[in-house]
């Protein structure tokens, strides 16, 4: 069985649970492998490169150095920490001055990094590694009915990305018409939602969002699939604020791919957090 240094990160063990849940239960359905990286910490996210460059990667390359021993490559599902993870990665292979000091910081905490890590994305280990012949073998439940709008966001696909195209990614694309869905087309699919702007701008960051169902609907979606916490919490959680602010029903499910993956492959909806969803997955070919 392949085995993969697994970092779920602060969102996935809170309102992102139904992600971790879908992604553990994907995973091990496959044959891979999950082992989950003792003591991690919180990335950053974005808001710590604001307050200290410095502090901000060596917070993050301390969850380099935590799975470095484990000789593994990891995965973080989690868009911002897949961003972060791969931005403190190249920040020390690329800037000497600054992956010193680094260096420094992790001395003082007892590790060091010698900058093995390879940080992927579960859409880059399922498509590239497992394949999506091994991944259709595995349907029993085709996604017939489901017209999903892919939606990756701004964060996997760039700028550290080398696993998609960062304007027209693909990978969710052929992914879900691996599991039998209708897979529409989207042009918004790597726009942002808004992202921490809801929290500070929200009537921006709602506007941001809006325009992205409104166009999945355009496009006759029935769902939105997506592969990030934040953007899945925007979409879904904010949709009265949508139809209030703009007079138009917008309302649809937005589900994690990993979920869909799961649906298809048969197993149990409340194993993959489907019962956390706020929105009605009615498109579903499973009771819920």
């Amino acid at each position: 069985m392949s085995a993969y240094a697994y970092y779920p990160g602060c969102s996935l063990t809170g309102l992102g649970k139904p992600y971790d849940e879908s992604v553990r239960a994907v995973f091990a359905h496959l044959g891979l492998g999950l082992e989950e990286i003792p003591d991690w910490n919180c990335c950053g996210a974005t808001s710590y490169m604001s307050i200290s460059g410095d502090k901000a990667v060596a917070l993050a390359a301390r969850n380099l150095a935590l799975a470095e021993p484990m000789g593994l490559e990891i995965v973080a599902p989690c868009a911002a920490c897949y961003l972060v993870l791969s931005k403190a990665q190249h920040t020390i292979s690329g800037y000497p001055e600054i992956a010193a000091r680094v260096h420094k910081g992790l001395q003082a905490a007892g590790l060091a990094y010698a900058g093995r890590a390879v940080i992927r994305h579960p859409l880059d280990v399922l498509v590239n590694t497992v394949g999506l012949d091994a991944i259709a073998a595995k349907v029993i439940r085709p996604l017939t009915g489901c017209r999903v709008a892919p939606y990756y966001g701004c964060q996997i696909v760039r700028p550290y990305s080398g696993f998609d195209d960062p304007l027209r990614p693909q990978t969710m694309d052929r992914l879900l018409e691996a599991l039998g869905a209708r897979v529409v087309e989207y042009p918004l699919k790597a726009h942002c939602c808004g992202g921490s702007l809801m929290g500070t701008m929200e009537d921006i960051g709602v506007r941001m969002s809006f325009l992205l169902l409104k166009e999945a609907r355009a496009r006759t979606a029935n769902m939105v699939a997506t592969a990030c916490p934040l953007c899945q919490y925007n979409l879904e959680a904010y949709q009265g604020q949508m139809r209030r602010a703009y007079g138009e029903d917008v309302t649809i499910p937005i589900v994690y791919f990993t979920q869909l993956m799961g649906l298809a492959f048969g197993l149990a909806p409340k194993a993959l957090g489907i019962q956390r969803n706020l929105v009605t997955a009615d498109p579903l070919p499973v009771t819920v």
